[in-house]
């Protein structure tokens, strides 16, 4: 999956990561040297170094994981593609405005622009 990332937009200079088992393997060192980037770990016991992502990892552990019993590697794909779509779509997320999720955030931001686009260039009148 990294791989088709860095094919549509490029080899990043660093992957920043945890110290994580899946990130100190040597096959994954060795991948990432072999396709020209480094990794830059946040220093341990610092989740502060990588805020969204430990947010993000501590919200899908209490939403689902610590919930669910996966018995197949698809039903485990199914359920966490389910839950990353309602968590980006529908779930209302607390750096938002209270109670609205990402997809009624878009929507307001577009309205709003289309607002201003509407006024932009008429005279204040206050």
């Amino acid at each position: 999956m990294l791989s088709d990332l860095f094919i549509l937009h490029g080899v990043p200079d660093h992957i920043r990561s945890d110290n994580g088992s899946e990130f100190v393997a040597k096959a994954v060192r060795q991948w990432i040297t072999a396709v020209g980037t480094r990794t830059a770990y946040i220093e341990p016991g610092s989740p502060w170094e990588n805020g969204y992502c430990e947010s993000s990892n501590a919200k899908l552990r209490d939403e689902l994981l610590d919930g669910e019993i996966f018995y197949s590697l698809a039903e485990a794909k199914i359920g966490i593609e389910s839950w990353r779509h309602h968590y980006n779509t529908k779930r209302p997320h607390s750096a938002l405005i209270a109670g609205i999720s990402p997809t009624g955030s878009r929507g307001r931001a577009v309205a709003a622009s289309a607002i201003r686009s509407h006024f932009a260039g008429r005279p204040n009148r206050r």
